[in-house]
């Protein structure tokens, strides 16, 4: 696995022993960050079930100010440290070794929203239907916020609860999962 594109391109990335990540392939990676591109410059990025941080790392690469990496597997959090300071990141990103409902919940104290949340949470676990709930009513979204959901094609699809301001924009499928794009609903009158 390595860095994609940016600062850090072409820069070997490690990952955790064990079966308990599934790091991003470099295709798809490419794939999600060509889509997200535009969005990420001088964006602040949260990555949940972080990994290897390969995701964080390669936002910060193109042009991310800043990323929070959240994950509590101790073979991850070795990675995820030993990749920033390979790639030299440390300075723009913040690791927080615990459960993500409880980052979650120390982050919402600080009350700045993300620009980008991007989660890859073990599949078929439904972990992404009980943390979205809490994002959404979080004041870690903003009016502008884009939330991505790495998800098994296996899985059921995820439906955003009538009348919760959010909707599904768009989901891209590769060959055995998907990503997943959350964005807020159009205000009443907009595009009118």
């Amino acid at each position: 696995m390595r860095v994609i594109a940016g600062t850090a391109r072409r820069l070997k990335l490690e990952t955790p022993a064990g079966r308990h990540t599934r790091p991003t392939s470099d295709k798809i990676k490419e794939t999600l960050f060509n889509m997200i591109q535009p969005d990420l410059y001088e964006a602040r990025f949260l990555d949940l079930f972080s990994g290897s941080g390969g995701i964080a790392i390669e936002a910060l690469s193109r042009g991310a100010a800043e990323a929070v990496l959240v994950d509590n597997d101790r073979e991850a959090l070795r990675c995820i440290r030993s990749n920033l300071a390979h790639t030299h990141f440390e300075q723009q990103a913040r690791v927080m070794a615990m459960d993500v409902l409880q980052a979650l919940r120390r982050l919402d104290q600080q009350g700045k929203a993300f620009d980008i949340i991007f989660m890859d949470p073990p599949y078929s676990m439904g972990l992404e239907r009980r943390i979205l709930p809490y994002l959404v009513e979080s004041s870690l979204v903003g009016d502008d916020t884009r939330i991505i959901v790495e998800a098994s094609l296996e899985d059921d699809p995820i439906v955003m609860p009538s009348g919760s301001g959010w909707q599904v924009e768009r989901v891209k499928e590769y060959k055995n999962n998907c990503h997943i794009f959350i964005g807020r609903e159009p205000a009443a009158g907009e595009g009118e």
